[in-house]
C-alpha cells in the first residue's frame, strides 16, 4: 500500500504542474509588467509556406485556395507542396494551383517529419525569413501572413499562430474540439506568451531561417511539433503564440477517425517526454520557470486523458485505501480546477454557447474511448511507422476573414 501512495503522489505532483506553471506566469506577468509593443520590420518578411501532403486531394485545395487568397504582397511569399508518397491527385491539384510540387517516393521512410526534413534540404530556405508548416487539411485567415510579419524581424524567431477548428459544428465531437482548442489558444498559450514562456508547437508554425540554420529541421518522430518544441526550448530559443494569426484545420468528426490521430499524437508526445525531460532539467539555457512550463506541458496528454486519469487514481485511493488516502485524493480532484477553468472560460466564449455545452453530454462516452486510446499508445512509444489520420469533406466554415 505505501507503494500505491507513492505512485498517487507522483501523479498527483505530475498532474499539479501545469497549474504550478501558471500561477509562475501570473507572477511572472506581475513582476515584468508590459512588455514592449513588437514593431514590423519596413519591409514585410519573405515567408516560405510548405505544405506537406500524403494524399490530400479531398482537401488540399481548399488549403492552396486559402493561402494564394492572403493579403500579402505575393512578390513577398512562395507556396511549395510537398507530394509525399502520394498514390492520388496530390500532385496534379498542387500543379493546376500554380504552386511549385516537390514528389516524395520513399515508401520506407514515409511521414511528414521526414517530408519535411527532405524539402528543407532542397529548398532555398535562407533565401526567406521564415518558413511556416502548413497542412494540407488547414485554410488561413487573408490576414495570417501580415499578423505574423507583425511581430517584427522573424529571421530569429519561432511563432506559433492561434490554431482553431475548421469544421467545429460539424457534431458533438468537432464541437468539444473546438472549444478544448481555444482554451489553449485563447487563453493558456496567451498567458504564457506574456510571461515569456514558450508556447507549444502545432499547425501553422512559423520557424526563422536564422533559427533553422543554427538548428537544422531535428525533428523526425511521430509528435515533430513536441519534439522540435522540446529541442528549441533546450536550447533556449524563444517560441511565441500569435494569437491574431488565425488557422484552422479539420477534426475528426467520429471516434474512428480521431483514433490513428490520437494515438500518434499521445505516443509522440510521450516518447518525446521520455527523451527529453534529462536534457531540459540539464539545459543551462533556461531557467527554472521555463522548465516546469515545458515539463507540464509535456506531462500532461490533455483534459480527457488528465480526467480519465485522475478518475481511476480517486477511486483506487478511495476503494484500497492506502496511507494518506484522503490527501492523496484531495490533491488529484485540485488538479482538475485548472482545466475545468479553462474548459468553462472557453464555453462561454463560443459563438454557441448552449450548443457547445451539450455537446459535453458525449464526454463520459468519450473519456470511456480516450482512455482506451491512451492505453493502447504505450505500445507505440518510440519510433512506430507513421499513421495516416482519415479524411472527409468537411461543410463550409465560417470565413476566418
Amino acid at each position: 500500500m505505501i507503494l500505491l501512495s507513492i505512485a498517487l503522489g507522483l501523479l498527483a505532483t505530475v498532474l499539479l504542474l501545469p497549474t504550478v506553471s501558471d500561477l509562475t506566469a501570473v507572477l511572472r506577468i506581475l513582476v515584468r509588467g508590459r512588455t514592449p509593443a513588437p514593431v514590423a520590420p519596413a519591409d514585410p518578411p519573405r515567408f516560405l509556406f510548405l505544405v506537406p501532403a500524403h494524399d490530400e486531394e479531398l482537401l488540399l485545395a481548399r488549403c492552396l485556395e486559402s493561402l494564394k487568397g492572403l493579403r500579402y504582397p505575393s512578390a513577398r511569399f512562395d507556396i511549395v507542396v510537398i507530394a509525399d508518397n502520394c498514390s492520388d491527385r496530390t500532385a496534379d491539384i498542387a500543379r493546376a494551383a500554380g504552386v511549385r510540387c516537390l514528389e516524395r517516393t520513399a515508401p520506407n521512410a514515409p511521414g511528414k517529419p521526414r517530408a519535411i526534413s527532405w524539402a528543407v534540404s532542397l529548398l532555398p530556405v535562407r533565401d526567406y525569413d521564415g518558413l511556416v508548416i502548413v497542412d494540407a487539411d488547414t485554410e488561413v485567415a487573408r490576414d495570417f501572413a501580415l499578423q505574423l510579419a507583425a511581430r517584427g524581424p522573424l529571421a530569429h524567431r519561432v511563432l506559433q499562430p492561434h490554431s482553431g477548428i475548421l469544421n467545429p459544428s460539424e457534431n458533438a465531437l468537432t464541437r468539444m474540439g473546438a472549444v478544448l482548442a481555444a482554451a489553449d489558444y485563447d487563453f493558456a498559450y496567451v498567458l504564457k506568451t506574456r510571461a515569456g514562456l514558450n508556447v507549444p508547437l502545432s499547425v501553422g508554425m512559423c520557424l526563422g531561417s536564422g533559427v533553422l540554420a543554427a538548428t537544422g529541421w531535428t525533428a523526425h518522430s511521430l509528435s515533430e511539433d513536441w519534439e522540435l518544441y522540446a529541442v528549441l526550448t533546450e536550447r533556449g530559443v524563444r517560441i511565441e503564440g500569435v494569437p491574431a494569426a488565425k488557422i484552422r484545420s479539420l477534426e475528426a468528426s467520429t471516434l474512428r477517425e480521431a483514433a490513428s490521430q490520437r494515438r500518434r499524437w499521445t505516443a509522440g508526445k510521450l516518447t518525446v517526454l521520455v527523451r527529453h525531460a534529462g536534457p531540459l532539467l540539464r539545459s543551462r539555457s533556461i531557467g527554472l520557470a521555463q522548465k516546469v512550463d515545458s515539463l507540464a506541458a509535456l506531462s500532461v496528454t490533455g483534459p480527457v486523458a488528465h480526467l480519465c486519469a485522475v478518475a481511476v487514481a480517486v477511486t483506487a485511493a478511495l476503494l484500497l485505501r492506502p496511507p494518506g488516502s484522503p490527501l492523496l485524493a484531495t490533491a488529484l480532484l485540485l488538479t482538475l480546477v485548472r482545466p475545468a477553468v479553462y474548459t468553462l472560460v472557453a464555453l462561454c466564449a463560443d459563438p454557441e454557447p448552449v450548443r457547445a455545452a451539450l455537446a459535453f453530454a458525449y464526454l463520459p462516452l468519450y473519456a470511456i474511448w480516450r482512455a482506451g486510446i491512451t492505453a493502447s499508445a504505450l505500445a507505440m512509444l518510440g519510433d512506430k511507422p507513421w499513421v495516416r489520420t482519415q479524411r472527409h469533406v468537411p461543410p463550409p466554415p465560417r470565413p476566418l476573414g
